[in-house]
C-alpha cells in the first residue's frame, strides 16, 4: 500500500484536497486499497483553510513511513512565509519519502526548504516570477502543468493538482488505470506535464458574446485562412467594424490573436501527438513547416522540435 500524506498549514487552499479524490477513486477503480490518504500538520489537530473551514489532521512526524508527501499551498506565499517548524519537518521528512510533491504555491515550501535548488519546478503562473527572483537556483518553468525532477514533483495552480495526482497514479499503476480514474472524475483527459497553463481564449477575454463567437468560430476553423472578412461575416459585422470592436475588446488586432490561437493549437499537437510537423502546420493553419517554425521562434523563443523534445522529456521522467 502506498501511504500518501497531505501536509497542510493554516490558510491552506481547499482546492489542494481535491487531489485526494484521485487516490480515493483509484482504490475504487482497482478494487482494493492501493493508496491510504491522510491529512497531516505539524502538531496535528484542526487546521483552518483560507475559507475558514477546519480540517482534522494527524501530527506529522518524520518517523511515519510515508511514501508520498503532498504539500498544499497558501493563497499568497509572499505575504505568508512558511513557518520554521514546517520547513524543519519537510527537510527531515523528504529524504525518507519516495517522492515529495507540491500543489500550486506549495512549491514555495519546497523552495524555502532548499529542496528544489538545481532542479526544474513550476507553480501557479501568478507567483512563478517571484519564485524565480527569490530562488535563483531553481529553474522555474511557469508555463507547465506539472514537472517531475527526480523525487520532486511540482504542479501549477488549482486544478493542476488533479493532473499531478493522476500522473502519480499512471507512474504507479499504468496509463489504463489513470485513464479509468480520469473518466470516473469526469475529466476529459489527463493533461500532459508539458502542456501550457494558459489558454489564449481565456487570455483574450472578450467582453461581448459577438467577439467570443468570432473566437469560437476561429478555434473550430484553424485549418482555414481565417481572414478578417471571414471572421466578420461569421458574426454579421463589416470587416472594418469587426476589426475596431475586436481590437477594443481584446487589446490586439484579429490577425495577431489568430496567430496566438494557431500557436496554442500547434503546441498542443506537438506536445501530445507524434504527427509530423507538416501535418501540424496544415491542421493549424500555417502555410508549411517553415512558417510554423518561424511562428514558434517568434512566439515561444524555441523551434517546434525543441518543444516536442521537452514534452517527451517530461513524460519519460515520470
Amino acid at each position: 500500500m502506498h501511504r500518501v500524506g497531505f501536509l497542510l498549514m493554516d490558510g491552506f487552499q481547499v482546492m489542494a484536497l481535491a487531489a485526494q479524490t484521485v487516490f480515493e477513486y483509484t482504490n475504487k477503480a482497482v478494487g482494493e486499497d492501493v493508496y491510504r490518504i491522510d491529512s497531516y500538520s505539524v502538531g496535528g489537530g484542526l487546521v483552518r483553510s483560507s475559507l475558514g473551514m477546519a480540517v482534522e489532521t494527524r501530527a506529522a512526524s518524520p518517523r511515519v513511513a510515508i511514501d508520498t508527501w503532498v504539500l498544499g499551498g497558501v493563497g499568497d506565499p509572499l505575504a505568508n512565509p512558511t513557518p520554521a517548524p514546517v520547513l524543519d519537518f519537510v527537510r527531515h521528512a523528504a529524504p525518507r519519502a519516495r517522492r515529495v510533491a507540491s500543489i500550486c504555491t506549495g512549491a514555495f515550501v519546497l523552495a524555502e526548504a532548499d529542496l528544489l535548488d538545481g532542479r526544474r519546478a513550476t507553480t501557479h503562473w501568478a507567483f512563478a516570477p517571484a519564485m524565480q527572483r527569490l530562488h535563483p537556483g531553481i529553474r522555474v518553468e511557469e508555463d507547465r502543468i506539472h514537472i517531475v525532477d527526480g523525487p520532486m514533483w511540482t504542479s501549477a495552480g488549482m486544478t493542476a493538482g488533479l493532473d499531478l495526482a493522476l500522473a502519480m497514479v499512471e507512474k504507479d499503476l499504468g496509463a489504463e488505470t489513470a485513464r479509468s480514474v480520469a473518466h470516473k472524475l469526469v475529466m476529459p483527459q489527463r493533461r500532459a506535464g508539458g502542456q501550457s497553463q494558459h489558454s489564449e481564449l481565456l487570455a483574450l477575454a472578450p467582453k461581448s458574446d459577438r467577439i467570443q463567437s468570432a473566437l469560437d468560430y476561429a478555434r473550430k476553423n484553424l485549418g482555414g485562412p481565417l481572414s478578417v472578412e471571414d471572421l466578420a461575416a461569421a458574426v454579421h459585422l463589416s470587416p472594418r467594424q469587426f476589426s475596431r470592436v475586436f481590437t477594443a475588446e481584446t487589446g490586439q488586432p484579429p490577425a495577431k490573436a489568430i496567430e496566438r490561437l494557431r500557436l496554442e493549437a500547434a503546441r498542443m499537437m506537438i506536445e501530445q501527438s507524434r504527427h509530423p510537423l507538416d501535418v501540424v502546420a496544415q491542421e493549424t493553419g500555417f502555410r508549411d513547416r517553415r512558417h510554423l517554425r518561424e511562428a514558434f521562434v517568434r512566439g515561444f523563443g524555441l523551434p517546434p522540435q525543441a518543444v516536442r523534445r521537452a514534452a517527451r522529456g517530461s513524460t519519460s521522467a515520470r
